[in-house]
C-alpha cells in the first residue's frame, strides 16, 4: 500500500467518524482562542477549558488583559503549567495587540508568529479555527499518528506538516487536523496503541506485528 493509498483510507475513515469536528478549546473570539491555544502548550485541552472561564472573567480582551499585573494572570493560569512564561507572554502580546493592532488579532501568519509565546503551531491553529484559512497545525500527537499510519517519516513536526499538506487537499486541512486529534484521543492514544492495536493501524498495516519505533520531535 502506498502512502497516497493510506492517506485516502485515513481521509475516508476520519470523515465518517467525525464529519463535523468541534473546536476543543472553549473561546468566544479570535483573542480568547489565541490565549487558550497558548495555554494548551504541554497542557490538556480539558484543563485549559477549566481555567479560562476565570481568566476571561477577569479580562476577555487585549485591553483588559494588558491592564492586569503579570502576577495576577499567573495565579489564575497556574494549573496549566509553565505559568511564569505563559503569563508573561499573555501580558506582553496583549499590550502589543492594543498598541500595534487596535486591539485586534492580526489575520496573518507571520504577524501572529511575531507575538510573544506564539509559535508556528499556535499561529496555525488561530489562522485555521478563528479565521478559516487553510492550515495544518501539527503537534506531538499528530506527529506520532502520522508516523504510525505511514503518512510521514519526518524527524520533526515541520517535516510532518509538509508531508501531510502534500497528501491531503487544502480543503480538508482544517477538519483533518481536528479529526486526527479526536481519533488519537479516542482510539490511538500513546498508551493505548503502539501501531498494532487500533482499527486504523491494523487496517493500514495488517501484517505489522511489532511496535513502531517513533521519531520524537
Amino acid at each position: 500500500m502506498t502512502r497516497v493509498e493510506r492517506a485516502a483510507i485515513v481521509d475516508t475513515r476520519l470523515q465518517a467518524l467525525y464529519p463535523d469536528p468541534p473546536i476543543p478549546l472553549d473561546h468566544q473570539d479570535s483573542y480568547t482562542l489565541l490565549i487558550a491555544v497558548l495555554l494548551s502548550a504541554q497542557c490538556t485541552d480539558l484543563r485549559v477549558n477549566q481555567v479560562t472561564p476565570a481568566l476571561f472573567q477577569l479580562a476577555a480582551s487585549p485591553d483588559e488583559m494588558s491592564r492586569l499585573a503579570v502576577e495576577e494572570i499567573r495565579e489564575v493560569i497556574r494549573p496549566c503549567g509553565l505559568s511564569p512564561r505563559k503569563s508573561k507572554a499573555i501580558s506582553e502580546l496583549s499590550k502589543i495587540l492594543v498598541e500595534k493592532y487596535q486591539g485586534e488579532v492580526p489575520e496573518n501568519m507571520e504577524l501572529l508568529e511575531e507575538l510573544p509565546g506564539v509559535g508556528h503551531k499556535t499561529a496555525s491553529v488561530v489562522m485555521s479555527q478563528a479565521f478559516g484559512h487553510p492550515a495544518f497545525p501539527v503537534d506531538t500527537h499528530i506527529h506520532r499518528l502520522a508516523q504510525l499510519w505511514g503518512l510521514s517519516n519526518g524527524k520533526n513536526v515541520v517535516q510532518t506538516e509538509k508531508d501531510l499538506k502534500k497528501l491531503f487537499p487544502e480543503s480538508r486541512w482544517n477538519a483533518l487536523h481536528l479529526q486526527i486529534i479526536y481519533y488519537g484521543r479516542e482510539y490511538c492514544s500513546a498508551r493505548g496503541c503502539d501501531g498494532t492495536v487500533c482499527e486504523m493501524c491494523r487496517e493500514l498495516y495488517p501484517l505489522r506485528k511489532s511496535p513502531v519505533k517513533l521519531k520524537k520531535p
